[in-house]
């Protein structure tokens, strides 16, 4: 099966920082990851694998923390969470697509939490949810964002990654026609 893996907190410099993509898909090869793939500086992977969501993102977490040393949560998802997270984007042409952005947990979020997080007002942002994903549209005037993963994951217990739709979009084109 093959999936993508979003890392959480990859960082360009700290204690997040993965100093090469390619070096990191050498190591989950050894690891015996299949046609192991990534995608720009933050965090994209994309490989074939017989394990559970569960166990992948275990086992790259601790390949990570054990060769690297960050300390970075792994967001599981597959070609059709992607596609569905693309289709279902509630942001039509009006919006500036650069600016649309989208979070992806393997949490359930609890119903009760979503529904102050939709009732909170964000104005110039908006909030969406959708099937698989969370979506944001930041616009670049907005003096000071209400709106990251941060804040979501405090709200809603959850831990998330943000992802630009174009990244996505790329990620999705990326991975086979076969799953």
């Amino acid at each position: 099966m093959q999936i993508v893996a979003l890392l959480r907190g990859v960082t360009p410099v700290g204690k997040n920082k993965i100093p090469k993509m390619s070096a990191l898909v050498e190591l989950l090869e050894q690891e015996g990851f299949q046609q192991v793939k990534s995608y720009i500086q933050s965090g994209n992977i994309i490989l074939d694998t017989d394990l559970s969501h569960e166990e992948v993102s275990k086992k790259i977490h601790d390949v990570i923390k054990e060769n690297i040393g960050a300390n970075l949560s792994v967001i599981i998802k597959t070609k059709e969470d992607l596609k569905i997270a693309l289709t279902e984007n509630p942001f039509d042409d009006s919006y500036d697509y650069s600016r649309i952005h989208l979070v992806f947990t393997n949490d359930a979020i609890d119903e009760i939490k979503l529904e102050e997080v939709r009732h909170t007002m964000f104005f110039p942002e908006i909030f969406q949810e959708g099937t698989s994903c969370m979506y944001l549209f930041l616009p670049r005037e907005a003096p000071k964002k209400k709106l990251n993963t941060n804040f979501l994951e405090k709200k809603l217990g959850i831990t998330g990654t943000m992802r630009k739709a174009n990244v996505i979009q790329h990620l999705f084109d990326m991975m086979d026609d076969a799953d």
